[in-house]
């Protein structure tokens, strides 16, 4: 009974680990069956969730969770933190994770989405749902209330890829740096992992870059990690490439960077962007505001137009699948479709089936 004289119903149960434990407070007999029997059934399937399990506010658990990523690169580490910083925590930070609901998730995508840019609003929301998925991974949640969000579109970006002679021209207006230029045009790396290339892992016999290794500055501070993919892999060269670069690594030790910078640590690519690659762009006549990363989609272009297949590719670039290669660069294999049906039809021809 309630102060009031109302009647009100309990339901004791036992939990997985068969503590004993209930919960009062239903109206109605009807309720309180009905209580007991959803709890019967998510212990028997497993789904079981302790109701104190998510009483866990969000800032609490969001340290939890970056505390326990091991593997993130730093620069996404640091990005993780900005969002939380920035949107995820002022909204939710002192909010139990148990009470975060889909209606109240999808209006704080909205008020988002009239104050910032669709690619800002889905990597805020990335954060939360990464967060909540974890919690449901962890048996503190049934469902992830961020799950199943009506996000902003975003518009695809547009990339744009440099010929081979718009590459010997940048490289040529690069000067001193060409080899930098041609490296990254020819060979996928990231600017990271060209900063961080020590003459060790340089094999020209077999005509393999070993990239092991990426340095990204993080809030002005060098940060040394693993490549993006989390994983090493063997980049192959191009025998012109290998002529050059035996000019800048014959004699050196194998601890030393292949291109430093000029007070000889790893090189940052905002200032090698002020310092002469803005320039050779503009000398060169490449597409306004044209980027070092750029030239690792043209190297996605010009391997593509060789003759690499997305298997190859992804091995190349260090896609973590070939799926995320085919969503990035598929579209340039169209180009290539007229030639699949002229050699089908060659094929066709030669054995004889149009006779």
């Amino acid at each position: 009974m309630t102060s009031s004289g109302q009647k009100r119903y309990r339901v004791r149960y036992r939990t997985p680990d068969h503590r004993q434990t209930d919960k009062r407070g239903f109206t109605t007999k009807k309720q309180a069956e009905a209580f007991a029997a959803t709890i019967e059934v998510a212990k028997l399937t497993g789904s079981y969730v302790a109701p104190a399990a998510g009483r866990v506010t969000v800032r609490d658990y969001a340290d939890m969770w970056l505390a326990g990523k091991a593997n993130l690169q730093p620069s996404t580490r640091a990005r993780y933190q900005s969002s939380l910083d920035a949107q995820v925590l002022p909204k939710w930070g002192d909010i139990y994770i148990s009470a975060i609901t889909h209606e109240g998730v999808q209006s704080w995508i909205g008020s988002m989405s009239d104050q910032m840019k669709p690619g800002s609003v889905r990597k805020h929301h990335t954060v939360l749902h990464q967060i909540l998925a974890t919690a449901v991974k962890s048996k503190r949640l049934v469902a992830n209330p961020a799950a199943d969000i009506d996000l902003p579109k975003q518009d695809e970006k547009q990339r744009r890829y440099l010929t081979a002679g718009q590459v010997a021209s940048l490289a040529s207006a690069a000067k001193a740096r060409a080899d930098i230029v041609y490296t990254l045009a020819y060979c996928g790396l990231r600017w990271g992992e060209l900063a961080a290339l020590r003459v060790g892992s340089v094999d020209l016999d077999r005509a393999r870059f070993y990239v092991r290794q990426s340095v990204t500055e993080v809030n002005g501070k060098l940060e040394w990690g693993a490549p993006k993919s989390g994983k090493g892999r063997d980049v192959p060269i191009p025998a012109f490439l290998v002529a050059r670069l035996k000019k800048v690594v014959d004699g050196r030790a194998p601890e030393e960077l292949v291109f430093p910078a000029g007070g000889g640590g790893p090189m940052r690519v905002r200032n090698a962007r002020r310092d002469w690659f803005s320039g050779a762009v503009k000398t060169a006549g490449c597409p306004d505001g044209f980027t070092p990363h750029e030239l690792r989609h043209t190297c996605a272009s010009l391997a593509i137009r060789a003759g690499a297949n997305i298997k190859t590719l992804q091995r190349m670039l260090g896609h973590a699948s070939a799926s995320l290669t085919l969503d990035r660069y598929g579209h340039l294999y169209e180009d290539d479709l007229g030639a699949v049906a002229d050699q089908l039809d060659k094929a066709a021809r030669d054995a004889g089936s149009c006779s």
